[in-house]
């Protein structure tokens, strides 16, 4: 319940300086809590210092990233001999990387440049839906595309009639609903919590445990939605890609030349970059979060959150840029002048 009364002057005092930006005052067993207006987001804490310095790497991925993702996407639009499914399904998963990144670094590169710390409390929780948001429709992306490679080596006379447009366009759909509907609580949560401690986040962006630790209340419901989450998503995800591996790997296997093995596996490799750039960072700062408060450096933890969300948009247009042959024969006739020729690839 809350009531719109001032907070007494000597719990004020214990507040700290940036902190006196106040919404409203929340009632809990008999005591009052002051909900902050805004938050503070602190940027790297103890390299303040060298933010500028910090920031030229990042604001150079965002801007091979923008660029990357952006030229994929119109590429696969333009090319009809990339309308297939595979590339159907990285055309989703650059769209998702532009707006994840998108989500964060220009936040980030304000509080480096220009100092501009505050962020409003309600925009703090629309920064973090749409940062797990998209985080969770990524990782759905990366599914889709595992059992995409899946059926082009296991059943490459079906792959056409089994991942047909409206298969694709209708598992694209169930992936992004999941990702946000999932997501819609971890706001709702945050909002329930009553906030007496400092309102100042050593991050660059809302990050949902960042802000929840800030809470004077029960944070276990929190927590354990966003365990749940983890493995309603992330563990699910996953299982699915190795599971899909596991039958590809089989079938590459058994097949009797060489070459083919050697087609078949090279038609997966650009996948398993992508897949080892977004869980790797994604698992270290999850688990940092929930276990290694204490023993990883607050810096590196929060430079690493930032490469979570930057570096698989900066890296994902390079890798299948290099490892795709027909996305380098598109980019070549596409620079020349040419059109596309059609080629098929499984």
């Amino acid at each position: 319940m809350q009531h719109a009364v001032k907070p007494t002057e000597s719990w004020l005092e214990k507040m700290e300086p940036q902190s006196s930006s106040i919404e409203f005052v929340t009632v809990v067993s008999n005591k009052s809590y002051v909900t902050p207006k805004s938050f503070i987001l602190n940027g790297i804490p103890g390299l303040e210092k060298v933010h500028v310095w910090i920031s030229l790497p990042l604001c150079t991925m965002y801007t091979i990233s923008l660029v990357g993702n952006l030229g994929l996407v119109y590429l696969i639009h333009q090319k009809e001999s990339l309308h297939r499914p595979m590339y159907f399904f990285l055309a989703m998963l650059s769209i998702i990387d532009l707006f994840t990144c998108t989500t964060t670094l220009p936040n980030a590169l304000c509080i480096f440049w220009f100092n501009l710390k505050e962020i409003n409390f309600n925009a703090c929780l629309v920064q973090m839906f749409f940062v797990h948001g998209f985080t969770g429709v990524e990782s759905g992306v990366l599914m889709l595309m595992a059992l995409d490679r899946y059926v082009a080596i296991c059943y490459p006379l079906r792959y056409a009639s089994i991942l047909t447009n409206p298969i694709i366009a209708k598992a694209g759909l169930a992936t992004f609903l999941r990702g946000v509907l999932l997501m819609i609580p971890f706001p709702i949560l945050v909002k329930r919590l009553p906030f007496c401690q400092s309102n100042i986040i050593s991050h660059t962006y809302c990050d949902h445990m960042s802000v929840v630790k800030l809470s004077c209340a029960s944070i276990k419901i929190n927590v354990i939605y966003g365990l749940t989450i983890a493995l309603l998503i992330g563990v699910f995800d996953i299982c699915c890609i190795a599971v899909s591996y596991t039958m590809i790997l089989r079938a590459v296997v058994s097949l009797s030349s060489a070459d083919a093995r050697q087609k078949a596996f090279s038609t997966c490799t650009a996948h398993i970059s992508a897949i080892i750039i977004t869980y790797v960072p994604a698992f270290f700062t999850f688990f940092t979060h929930r276990f290694g408060g204490h023993i990883i450096p607050p810096s590196l933890h929060i430079i690493v959150a930032n490469l979570y969300l930057l570096l698989p948009p900066t890296l994902n247009p390079i890798v299948y840029g290099v490892k795709t042959k027909q996305i380098r024969d598109s980019v070549i006739k596409l620079f020349k002048g040419e059109k596309g020729t059609g080629i098929q690839d499984n």
